[in-house]
Parts: C-alpha cells; structure tokens; sequence
C-alpha cells in the first residue's frame, strides 16, 4: 500500500513539475531556441529609405536602435517626463518604439504631437500634452494606420514579418525582432511589466494582435 502511494506521488509529482516547465516555457521565462529568416529561405526586407542620413537602412536602423535601447535593460515604471522621453534607466512599451524611432530619424514626440494638433479629429483628446501622448498605444496605433504600411496580423504569414516592423496589440506595443522560433513566426523585442525576464520573447501567439506596421 504505502509503495502503491509512493508511485502516485512520484507520478503526481512528475506531472507537477511537468506542468511547471510547460508555463514557464510558454511565458518565454524559459528562452525559446531562436532562428533567422534564413532557415526559413525569407528574404530579409531592406528599406530604400535612409532618413537620418547614417548609411543604414531605416528598416535596419530601427532594429539596431531597439537592440541598442534594451541592451540598456530599462526598468519597467510609467512616469511623465517633462522631455518626453525617459532619462532615468525606466520605461514602458511605447518607449521601445519611441526610442527605436528616434535614432533612425523619427522624433515620435514631434510627429504624433503635430498630428494631434492639425488632425485631432482622429485621436479625440481633450488636453493635447505633446510629452505623454506619443507613449500611449492608442495613439501610436492611430498614427500609425495614418502614416506607416499597415500589413498582415495573420502571424502565420511568416514571410511578411520582418525585423524593424512595429506590431501593436490591444494594450500594448512592441518591435518584431530578426529572429523567429521554430515555425517561422517572430520574436518581439518589447516590455511589457517589471517581472519581464528577456526583452526579446516569443510572443505573437499569445497576444491579440491589432495592428502590424512598417515605416514608410
């Protein structure tokens, strides 16, 4: 009787720790293998345009310039700034692609803020704060479907994601990396809450996807 116990237990307790793997696993808390758009025979997409005029690629530039952020590794706190942009080694998800943006030549402070206010028609704010607005997903997405390429949110269109593209889900905001898992589909370079393990993670088939964009 007692052996009989003892299997079941070791039998539960297997399936426990099973389970355990299985979720951390699933929550990227244990990394994902990573492959490239050449396992898959994907051509990787070069932008033809250079907007800060550095000799890389806008599509290139912005990849570099997130990998560049996160290597910072910010920690996940929303503060208003009075500069717009975080200074202090804190951050959340629409800095990851304000921060992105910028050193490939795109001010997002400037840009949302100056579409606000010729076009508030579209985005419906009372108070116009040129400091904060450009770090909320709601109004990214809204600049976003005005100014840059609106493409597929079907993930399992492997070959249309590319690294430097920006994907928007329901509240929150992130840059598809260059690498994939092992069906093709992309990796995310984002920050989504202080308890976030890597910044760059498997997550296209978790989330709700809204909006997928590339800069024009």
């Amino acid at each position: 009787m007692k052996k009989r116990k003892k299997i079941w237990f070791l039998i539960f307790l297997f399936l426990f720790l099973l389970f355990i793997v299985y979720f951390l696993y699933q929550w990227n808390y244990i990394p994902h293998k990573k492959y490239t758009n050449e396992d898959f025979h994907i051509e990787t997409y070069y932008s033809s345009i250079d907007k800060d005029q550095d000799g890389i690629d806008d599509q290139t530039d912005i990849l570099n310039s997130v990998r560049e952020y996160i290597e910072k590794k910010p920690k996940y706190k929303s503060v208003y700034y009075k500069n717009g942009y975080p200074d202090d080694g804190y951050g959340v998800c629409t800095d990851v692609v304000a921060f992105g943006l910028l050193k490939a030549g795109y001010d997002l402070r400037e840009l949302v803020n100056e579409d606000i206010r010729l076009y508030n028609q579209f985005y419906n704010i009372d108070v116009i704060d040129k400091n904060i607005d450009f770090r909320r997903v709601r109004n990214l997405k809204i600049y976003f479907d005005r100014h840059a390429i609106s493409l597929t949110t079907n993930i399992y269109d492997i070959q249309e994601w590319q690294g430097g593209d920006i994907v928007v889900f329901k509240d929150h905001i992130g840059i598809v990396s260059d690498k994939r898992n092992r069906k093709g589909i992309s990796f995310v370079i984002h920050h989504a809450n202080p308890y976030q393990r890597y910044y760059e993670e498997d997550i296209l088939e978790l989330k709700d996807i809204i909006g997928h964009y590339r800069i024009s």
